[in-house]
């Protein structure tokens, strides 16, 4: 136990709050400081959640806390996707060939809350929101921050810990000694933005759409998903580009919004009984991906979650790889023997190309979400690796590799799901595609030198 060590946490985030519950459980003294309000007593702009996919490597870290099962009681399990057709069919795609594989949409915000719960039940654990850092001394491990009425507040500790999202503060400070650090950094954004509207429950509190299914709406250059909440609604997502045909700065009146709506989300548009309003009113978010590189400074200082790698939701990792960040530290933690110096430089090396590698692989669903899921060769690779994975166990797909194998670190998952990708799209283009044997082409994967 290591109740003579205090750790700064910055930012009580999902991921600040997970890891602080994680070291109050090491024993280490934690305080937390949080620029926001405190969720639980004033409610948060919204139009900006995004409803999160909570997955095997986020559970696994709930799980290593000791509360996974309470957790999944927040949550609706969902078994593939609802692909909403321009001619208002749908087609339902499994995210797995096997049995009781699902991900699991969740509230943001509620997930939040019951983090926080849960860290203010430790004695060792001390959060303190509307305190704004302004910056960390990385040589003192000393943060400076500005409390709710504006005084200077500075906090010393053993270690700081940065989970203070894409904007990080304690980023920047190890930016600014980028000549010591030979800190690398970069941020790039799609083309693309984002927009929340609802889904509201029928009178009844039943559901509009299928409860159990991430939908989806693909339109080549823009689309839109929808999650279930367990009253009844679903936050639906506007995944559009800026300028042009179904941008945000081109559907700038409500004529325009019903028309399109019309023409491009048909089945959608009986279920939006506040379509323009909500349209109006929550605003346009950014989708970015930051890489940066180191994760520490000092010894002192380490960032982890959005802080060091930030990318976008295609993928439903962001949560996910900011959860696994706090198992695979508190992993790292108990090979070093709390050595946190030592924790901090093994954890990053170990960590940041699984972090690229989700973030490419994010982006890279991007484009296949949008456009490729009603493809007719993406249909036949899809119809091709569920067959594989009810026929061989040991076959998974590369988004079975992400989602479904917690412990396969994501690069390696990356490296094999392409490999595999590229195979079968070539089988999947050739004209008799459907009479090549099964087994045939289980053999080639298994082949393939990853």
């Amino acid at each position: 136990m290591q109740r003579d060590k205090k750790v700064l946490i910055v930012g009580a985030g999902l991921c600040g709050s997970l890891l602080a519950i994680r070291m109050a459980q090491r024993g280490y003294q934690v305080e937390v400081h949080e620029r926001l309000p405190d969720m639980r007593k004033t409610p948060l702009a919204g139009g900006r959640s995004i409803n999160l996919a909570l997955s095997d490597r986020g559970l696994k870290a709930i799980k290593s806390a000791g509360f996974k099962e309470e957790i999944l009681e927040e949550c609706i399990g969902m078994e593939g996707r609802m692909i909403h057709d321009m001619d208002c069919k749908e087609r339902f795609s499994k995210y797995s060939g096997r049995e009781g594989e699902q991900i699991n949409s969740v509230s943001r915000t509620g997930l939040n809350i019951t983090l926080l719960d849960k860290a203010d039940e430790f004695d060792n654990v001390k959060i303190h929101f509307n305190s704004k850092c302004q910056h960390i001394d990385l040589d003192n491990a000393i943060g400076h921050f500005l409390d709710e009425d504006g005084k200077e507040v500075k906090i010393k500790a053993d270690a700081i810990l940065g989970t203070d999202g894409a904007g990080s503060v304690v980023r920047k400070s190890m930016m600014e000694r980028t000549p010591e650090l030979l800190f690398n950094f970069s941020q790039n954004f799609l083309r693309s933005g984002y927009k929340e509207l609802e889904i509201p429950a029928t009178k009844g509190g039943g559901y509009r759409i299928e409860k159990n299914a991430l939908h989806i709406w693909p339109r080549g250059k823009f689309m839109m998903i929808a999650l279930p909440n367990l009253d009844g609604s679903f936050t639906v997502t506007m995944f559009h580009p800026y300028e042009g045909e179904g941008g945000f700065n081109t559907l700038d009146t409500a004529e325009k919004v019903t028309t399109f709506f019309k023409e491009y989300y048909p089945d959608s548009l009986q279920h939006f009984p506040n379509l323009v309003e909500e349209y109006f009113e929550n605003p346009v978010g950014m989708l970015g991906t930051i890489k940066c590189y180191p994760w520490q400074a000092f010894g002192k200082t380490l960032i982890m979650g959005d802080a060091a790698h930030a990318i976008v939701p295609f993928y439903g990792q962001g949560m996910n790889a900011s959860f696994e960040d706090v198992r695979i530290f508190d992993e790292t933690l108990n090979e070093c023997d709390d050595d946190l110096e030592k924790a901090f430089k093994i954890f990053q090396d170990n960590r940041v190309n699984n972090a690229n590698a989700i973030a490419d692989l994010a982006v890279d669903n991007f484009y296949e979400m949008q456009d490729k899921v009603s493809d007719e060769i993406f249909i036949r690779k899809r119809t091709i690796e569920m067959k594989l994975e009810q026929t061989y166990p040991d076959y998974y797909s590369k988004y079975s590799l992400v989602t479904f194998q917690e412990d396969l670190s994501y690069e390696e998952a990356m490296v094999r799901g392409r490999k595999q990708d590229k195979l079968l799209l070539q089988i999947c283009a050739a004209a008799d595609w459907d009479k090549i044997p099964l087994e045939n082409i289980y053999k080639q994967v298994k082949k393939l030198k990853v």
